[in-house]
Parts: C-alpha cells; structure tokens; sequence
C-alpha cells in the first residue's frame, strides 16, 4: 500500500493540541523510540529531529536520537544501532548511509525483537516494517524535468552525488539519467561523487566544471553538495551559462535562487519524515491506528525564482522552522 499523509499532518497536529489526544499512558508504560540517522549537522536532520519530537511527545515516547558526524561513517551508525538495542529501545527509526553495509546490524537489532522503520533512505534488510520518504527515483526525474522544462537546446550535464552506498542518492540519479535520455536532447557528461559536506562537494564541483567546461546543466542531489556546488558555480562566475539544480533548503541554497547561481530546489519534506517515522513504530509497538504502510511517499516539490514567494513554496522552504533552534 502506498499513501501519502503529508497534506493532512498539519491539521493532525493542530487537532491533537485542541482535545489533548496521546500522552495518557502511565509513565511506566511508555515505550521507547530510538532515531539514528544519517547525521547531525544538517538543517534536514535538524528538521527531521523536529518531526520525531513532536510525535514522539504526542504518542507520549521516550525518543533518542544520535547520527554520526558526517554522513559517510556507517560504523558509526552500526555502533549507535547496537547502543539502542543495549539501552532497551523498542523500535528504531532510522535513516541508512550505506544499504548494504548498514543490513547487519539493522537485522541484529530485529533479531534483538526491536521494531524497524525506515526513512529518507532505506536499507537492504527484509526485516524493515515500513519506509517512510521521497520517492528517490520520482525525485530524480522531477529534477531533471526541472531543467528540460526550462532550458532549450542541446544539455550538457554534470552530477554531483554523494556516497554510492546511500541508496537515495543513486535513485535519484538514475531517475534523472532516464529522463534525460528519454528527452532526447541530453547527456550526462560527467558525475562526482563526493563527501556529504559542502566544502569537499565545491572543491569537487570546481574540479568538475574545469575538466568539462561544456558543461551547461548542473545538478547536486542532497543538501550539502547543492550548498557547495552553488558555491563553486558563483565562485567561478558561471551563473548565467550554468542551469543548477539542487536539492532540499538550505539558507545558501535559497539566497542562490535570489541571486542566480541556483535555477531550482527539489525540495523534500524532512519533518514530515521525522513525524511520520516515529508515529509508525508507536502504530507498531501497540496496534494502535492498524499497522503502518509498507510505504509512505512525503511530498516534494520544485521550487524556483518564479514561484519562491508563494506561500506554497515558503511553506516546504521554511516548514515549522519555529522547532529548530
């Protein structure tokens, strides 16, 4: 089954403050949620934290969350993994950095009798409940359509992705690879992979764009490589012969829009992620509201100088921005 629950959450909240729902359980009762995601440094996690705080304080949880320090270090994430099941966690939510070399602990911890979701990017274990987050591959397509909606000509263009691992990433960009094909007017000149970090990502980007001046569409596919790719496009001066696109929202992404190096943001939707995530191990953990989907897509949408200020747009840029001290 598949839904998508992202244009009702907003109103879900704002009903269970009105009649005070969730949160009635005695205190000894209250089960524990463990997140453990990719990182916890990005705005995107920070949203996500967000999400997962507010369920977890609706559905009255014990809610930790921890993640690495860069989103490459998947033994870090193993050990966090093993650390929640040791401090009696119930079910974790987690976000993958690597598919493959994350499923074994991933399946240590359900052997252990703990709940598994899944979100942002997923993991090769079977013993995953639910996932929850974009539609990578759609994702992919949605950028690339970005650009042959907008540009005219022959497309030359060059990918900046992150770690081959992470599953998202590699469906976003063979999303976007199909649909340039299909266009028929496009080609993937050349693709990096570099460290999820921004200045890495514009180093690599500049490197890039020097080896393969032909280059005319750019696109970054998570936040901190669009962050250093838009840097390195207005470093270089190449705004205006360069159509960039990027993922997520970041405030150097969203200055970019205003002063040209950025062209379009796909924009996901973390904090419902956060949310969501943690409400389907609570459904998981007592049957409560019928178990959750085996798949949630979270909406995403393009976001661009044309339509930057309206509220729509404003609304998946800066969503409960409030909760992100």
């Amino acid at each position: 089954m598949r839904r998508n629950r992202c244009a009702v959450l907003c109103g879900a909240l704002a009903l269970t403050l009105l009649c005070g729902c969730g949160g009635e359980q005695d205190a000894s009762q209250r089960h524990s949620v463990a997140l453990v995601v990719k990182s916890t440094q990005s705005e995107f996690f920070r949203s996500v934290f967000a999400g997962a705080e507010a369920a977890a304080a609706e559905y009255n949880l014990e809610l930790s969350i921890a993640g690495p320090e860069t989103e490459e270090d998947y033994e870090t994430q193993n050990r966090l993994i093993a650390e929640a099941v040791r401090a009696g966690a119930e079910a974790i939510v987690f976000s993958a950095i690597d598919q493959e070399e994350n499923a074994a602990a991933i399946d240590a911890a359900a052997q252990a009798g703990l709940q598994i979701v899944t979100i942002d990017s997923s993991v090769d274990s079977d013993q995953v409940s639910t996932y929850i987050g974009t539609n990578n591959y759609a994702a992919g397509q949605m950028a690339a359509d970005a650009v042959l909606d907008r540009v005219s000509g022959p497309l030359y263009v060059g990918v900046v992705n992150y770690d081959v691992g992470t599953a998202n990433g590699q469906e976003r960009e063979r999303g976007a690879s199909d649909a340039f094909a299909a266009s028929g007017r496009a080609e993937i000149t050349a693709v990096v992979n570099t460290l999820t970090e921004a200045g890495r990502a514009q180093a690599d980007t500049a490197a890039l764009l020097t080896d393969h001046p032909e280059i005319n569409v750019l696109l970054a596919l998570n936040e901190p490589t669009s962050v250093g790719a838009a840097q390195a496009v207005k470093a270089l001066g190449r705004s205006e012969e360069i159509f960039f696109v990027g993922f997520d929202s970041n405030v150097v992404t969203v200055d970019g829009l205003q002063d040209g190096c950025v062209d379009a943001l796909v924009v996901q939707n973390p904090y419902a992620m956060g949310y969501l995530g943690v409400e389907s191990a609570y459904q998981l953990l007592t049957g409560q509201g019928g178990a959750p989907d085996e798949t949630v897509d979270t909406s995403t949408r393009v976001v661009d100088r044309d339509n930057l200020f309206t509220l729509d747009s404003q609304k998946a840029l800066f969503s409960f921005e409030e909760h992100l001290d």
